[in-house]
């Protein structure tokens, strides 16, 4: 049985690192600088939906004086300033804004922003004057995708996966675009696909692999993070559909992966027979919130 020291050492020993490639991308950390130095001018700002998806950077900008709203909420205000967050918003969130005499601070991520236009000069302006179906692979009802849809008039068609698409009547000419945050394996096997069905059914097709490789390039890094500790931490908000793709891929490598929204969630126990500790997170996860939880880790 070893002696009281030699465990003291054994525990100090321990190894907890933060991911350097994990949490915000660019898009959040511009939109979360504009909110900040427009709350530094004046109060109230609201913002259209979660400025991201972590309660916890919300609820530190709300202390602030930023104010979340629906859009809903947006159709009774006037004479106010909202900032619209990375995600993007359709046309109609605009003309809203126009008519009711608020002032837009726009924080569209750009890697959305030219989606959108491309999208958008798809639908009006096809090339031989035949429309074609818009077809986007990503979630319905995200907020990215709402903001992509919008530039059809609600025409383009939402697919979530290959079972989508046995209600679409491919025949017709086709461009595909994705969600800029969705898997880059799961959008090429949409292409394959689809591409096997024309062979038959004839029409054109044109893809445009429109996903954001900052976030698409996590994928193999957080596998290979993951694959280089014996447990992962993996802190994310409940909201964050990037955090939970990152998170099943870290699970993939690592079964001793676990998921926490804060500190207090992490237990003792997961850290038995553990000599490294690695914590990371999504595109949505500041880095204070995984500094706070490798400290609580260290008390640990």
């Amino acid at each position: 049985m070893p002696e009281a020291g030699i465990e003291r050492i054994m525990i100090e020993m321990k190894k907890i690192e933060i991911d350097s490639n994990s949490g915000f991308c660019f898009g959040v950390v511009t939109a979360i600088r504009k909110a900040e130095e427009a709350l530094e001018e004046s109060t109230p700002l609201y913002c259209l939906g979660d400025i991201v998806h972590n309660a916890a950077e919300v609820e530190r900008l709300e202390k602030k004086g930023l104010i979340t709203i629906t859009h809903d909420d947006l159709e009774n205000l006037h004479d106010v300033k909202v900032l619209l967050r990375a995600h993007g918003e359709p046309p109609s969130t605009y003309e809203i804004a126009r008519r009711n005499n608020i002032e837009i601070i726009d924080a569209t991520c750009p890697v959305v922003l030219q989606l959108q236009r491309r999208i958008k000069m798809a639908y009006e302006h096809p090339a031989d004057d035949r429309s074609p179906l818009i077809l986007i692979y990503g979630k319905p009802g995200h907020a990215e995708v709402n903001g992509l849809v919008g530039q059809t008039a609600g025409r383009a068609i939402v697919i979530r996966d290959l079972a989508d698409l046995d209600a679409i009547d491919l025949s017709r000419d086709i461009r595909l675009y994705s969600q800029t945050t969705k898997s880059l394996d799961g959008f090429r096997a949409i292409v394959e696909e689809i591409s096997r069905r024309k062979e038959s059914l004839g029409g054109e097709f044109q893809w445009f692999d429109t996903i954001c490789r900052q976030v698409a390039n996590r994928m193999d890094k957080i596998r290979e993070f993951a694959g280089a500790h014996d447990v992962v931490i993996f802190v994310s908000g409940a909201k964050s559909s990037n955090g939970k793709v990152l998170f099943n891929e870290c699970l993939k490598v690592n079964p001793r992966t676990h998921l926490i929204s804060a500190p207090e969630e992490l237990r003792a126990e997961w850290l038995e027979n553990a000599e490294t500790i690695g914590v990371c997170g999504a595109t949505s996860t500041p880095a204070w919130l995984m500094q706070q939880v490798a400290d609580r880790l260290a008390t640990l």
